[in-house]
């Protein structure tokens, strides 16, 4: 869909920060960080949100997966939120099936801390996901 902002980003029309791709998902930084790394997993094929097809949270299910282990090696996290919304009063904003990956720390735990400090650049946090560093 050309107009979905999300599959413009999956065709390379819109840069991102990708940290993981397969052949059924791509996984990048989002770019209002509620947590250091919080990533969006998303399906390479246009589908509204899991509501629309359930059977896309399966295909992309082993990227979630991936994507977590990821931030817990690379950044030290010590836990992850998933989190996915469907629909315009769930707080969807773009309307392509997404995960939220969020990382969480041992500095700042729980549901009620989900969105925390933001330190560095999306740059850094990229370098560190896809350099090894």
């Amino acid at each position: 869909m050309s107009d979905c902002l999300f599959c413009r980003i999956v065709e390379g029309e819109i840069p991102s920060k990708r940290i993981y791709e397969d052949e059924t998902a791509v996984a990048f930084l989002d770019i209002n960080p509620w947590q250091q790394g919080h990533a969006l997993v998303i399906p390479r094929r246009h589908v509204k949100d899991v509501l629309e097809d359930p059977a896309a949270l399966a295909e992309i299910a082993p990227a979630i997966g991936t994507v977590g282990d990821l931030l817990k090696e690379r950044l030290g996290a010590t836990a992850c939120n998933i989190l996915s919304n469907a629909g315009a009063d769930s707080g969807q904003e773009v309307f392509h099936l997404h995960v939220h990956v969020l990382p969480r720390y041992a500095d700042n735990p729980g549901i009620s801390n989900m969105r925390g400090p933001v330190t560095t650049d999306l740059d850094q946090v990229h370098a560190r996901l896809v350099g090894g560093e």
